[in-house]
């Protein structure tokens, strides 16, 4: 006869299938009698496992509880769940990215080594679109993990202008934007929060020693970390509108946008090229002053030369 847990447990893989099972169904797989099946339903209920009794055939099935309670997951149920959860980390479905990672951090923890072998197999053969540059399960999953842990993060860095560097980090959070994830972190060499690509970054293994948490940056000044910090080229706008017109332009990972005065606005933003943000202002469709970099006056006058001449061949 199963141990008492052991048999727990197979019930509930039993339950989690989608269909109802008769109490002598169930006795008979686990190989004990009906009334120690109502026994191991009413443990399970107990545990907070929602089990509903099925009218008219004396049967059993799992339901929906105001809580999620452990599931147990076969072979193929685990790698399935755990692709999926690295596509969704993509950024495949807006919204579910950071989730999808803690959850992927959770599963990776527990999966037996065969089956992480087979993730990766299919990782290496399937081909997935991709909105932004790459980064690597396992660099994203090892920071993901250290957050977690509170664990102190050392780092090879490749700066915007391509050279490298050594970080070491208290790591805070993940952020992704739509088309990048972001490590924010605080800087123990410069004593300050600092925002890095996870792209350009490759952790240093084993993490360093645990830490307290900080107290948490102020959302705007993570934005600005986002939007501007990790590419070669930062601006300063002026915009002559009021903030909230300006906001519904750029959005929080694209731009920060400080309200200067009532029909005045500052805009922090960056791209990697200059002729990019130039871009960028043209499609604006507000009156502006460039404030930095002066380099970026000088590719405005250059587009808008190339614009003209376009104009005039016609």
């Amino acid at each position: 006869m199963i141990e008492t847990s052991a048999r727990l447990l197979k019930l509930l893989s039993l339950l989690q299938q989608p269909k109802e099972w008769s109490g002598a169904a169930l006795a008979d797989e686990l190989g004990v009698g009906v009334r120690t099946v109502r026994r191991d339903v009413d443990k399970l209920r107990n545990l907070g496992y929602p089990v509903d009794a099925v009218p008219g055939v004396a049967g059993y099935r799992l339901g929906a509880g105001a809580a999620l309670p452990p599931l147990l997951l076969d072979d193929e149920e685990a790698v399935a769940v755990a692709i999926g959860l690295r596509a969704a980390a993509t950024g495949t479905v807006a919204g579910t990215e950071e989730s999808s990672v803690r959850a992927l951090t959770k599963l990776e923890q527990v999966l037996p080594s065969r089956l992480r072998h087979r993730i990766e197999l299919l990782q290496q053969i399937a081909v997935t679109p991709a909105g932004g540059p790459s980064v690597q399960p396992d660099v994203l999953l090892a920071v993901a993990a250290a957050c977690r842990d509170h664990q102190q993060l050392r780092f090879d860095y490749r700066n915007h202008d391509g050279t490298a560097a050594r970080r070491r980090t208290e790591p805070h959070r993940l952020v992704h934007t739509g088309r990048r994830w972001y490590l924010v972190a605080w800087d123990l060499e410069r004593e300050d929060w600092r925002t890095f690509r996870v792209d350009r970054l490759e952790p240093r293994i084993p993490t360093g020693p645990r830490f307290t948490p900080r107290e948490i940056p102020e959302l705007a000044a993570t934005n600005r970390g986002v939007a501007y910090g990790g590419y070669r080229h930062q601006a300063r706008i002026l915009v002559h509108a009021p903030a909230e017109e300006v906001a519904d332009r750029y959005g929080p990972n694209v731009a920060s946008v400080t309200p200067v005065d009532a029909t005045t606005t500052l805009v922090e933003t960056g791209a990697n090229s200059l002729d990019q943000l130039a871009l960028y202002l043209g499609l604006l469709g507000l009156p502006f002053e460039i404030q930095s970099p002066p380099e970026l006056v000088d590719s405005v006058r250059v587009l808008i030369t190339r614009l003209a001449a376009s104009i005039e061949r016609e």
